[in-house]
C-alpha cells in the first residue's frame, strides 16, 4: 500500500519535473509532464489571502506598441452571436473566444468551425462556469469551487474538451464571473494555462446598450484587454462593436492578441 507521505513525495517529484524557474517565477517546461491530481494535492492545504479579478498573476493588460487593443469574448452558455463573429471576420479582427463546456455542448458544430478559423484563438472558460476558489467563495451569487480538487476539475475538464476540439491545448483561462482567489490563480498556472482577466468590461455581461458598448470600446486605453460576450445575440454587443471597429481601424487602431502579438 502506498502511504500518503510517499504519494505526496511522488507528486512533488512529478510537479518539479514539469517546472523550470525563471527570475523566481515558475513556468512549465514540458506540458506533457503536467499531472492534474498532483497539482491538486500540492495545493490542498494552501489558504488564500486574496480574491478578485485583477490579482497578481492574472493578465489584465499588455504593453502596447501604438494604438493596440485585445478583444476577448466569453461564451458562457446559450446561443451564438453570429452577427458579432461575422463582423470580426469581415474586418479581419482577431479575438480570443473563451468557450465554456456548456456552450460547446449547445453549439458543437459552430465550436468546430471557430476552432478551425485562424483569426480566432480558443480559450478555456471552464467546465461549469463558476468562480475559481478553494473555499467555495461566491461572486454575483454564484458559488465557486470549494477545494483544490474542484479547481483542477473546473479547468481540466474543459481543457481536455478544447484540446480534442482544436488539436492544441488552450493557452488562456478565465473562470465564470472572472473571479479567482490567489491559490486558484497559482493552480491555473501550474496546469499550464495563463489566468486571463480584463481591463475594460465592454458590455456588462451582455446587458449594456449598443451605444454604451461602442463608447466603452472606443474609450479603451492602448494595451487594454476588452471583455465582452458572444452568447447573447439579442444584446447590444454586436451593434456596439460593429460601430466601433471600423471607426477605430480608420483612426489607426490595431487589434492584437492579449500578449500584444499581431495575428495574421
Amino acid at each position: 500500500m502506498i502511504t500518503r507521505r510517499a504519494f505526496v513525495t511522488a507528486a512533488v517529484g512529478s510537479i518539479a519535473a514539469g517546472l523550470v524557474v525563471r527570475s523566481g517565477a515558475r513556468a512549465w517546461a514540458d506540458p506533457n509532464a503536467i499531472d492534474p491530481p498532483s497539482v491538486a494535492v500540492l495545493n490542498k492545504r494552501r489558504v488564500p489571502t486574496q480574491w478578485g479579478m485583477a490579482l497578481p498573476g492574472i493578465v489584465t493588460s499588455f504593453v502596447a506598441t501604438g494604438r493596440q487593443l485585445a478583444l476577448t469574448f466569453d461564451a458562457c452558455d446559450g446561443a451564438c452571436d453570429d452577427a458579432l463573429l461575422d463582423t470580426l471576420q469581415r474586418h479581419g479582427v482577431p479575438a480570443v473566444l473563451m468557450l465554456n463546456s456548456k456552450w460547446v455542448d449547445r453549439n458543437p458544430d459552430r465550436a468546430r468551425q471557430l476552432a478551425g478559423n485562424p483569426l480566432f484563438e480558443i480559450g478555456n472558460h471552464g467546465t461549469r462556469h463558476v468562480p475559481l476558489s478553494v473555499t467555495g467563495r461566491s461572486a454575483y451569487g454564484i458559488a465557486g469551487t470549494r477545494s483544490s480538487d474542484e479547481v483542477v476539475d473546473e479547468l481540466w475538464g474543459n481543457h481536455q474538451r478544447l484540446t480534442a476540439l482544436t488539436g492544441r491545448a488552450p493557452t488562456w483561462f478565465r473562470p465564470g464571473t472572472a473571479h479567482y482567489d490567489d491559490v486558484a490563480v497559482q493552480i491555473v498556472r501550474e496546469l499550464g494555462e495563463q489566468p486571463l482577466g480584463f481591463s475594460v468590461n465592454a458590455d456588462a455581461g451582455a446587458t449594456a446598450s449598443a451605444g454604451v458598448v461602442r463608447a466603452n470600446v472606443m474609450d479603451a486605453a492602448p494595451g487594454s484587454i476588452v471583455l465582452a460576450h458572444m452568447n447573447h445575440p439579442q444584446s447590444g454587443t454586436h451593434v456596439g462593436f460593429a460601430q466601433a471597429i471600423p471607426a477605430m481601424q480608420a483612426a489607426g487602431w490595431q487589434f492584437v492578441s492579449p500578449t500584444g502579438r499581431a495575428v495574421r
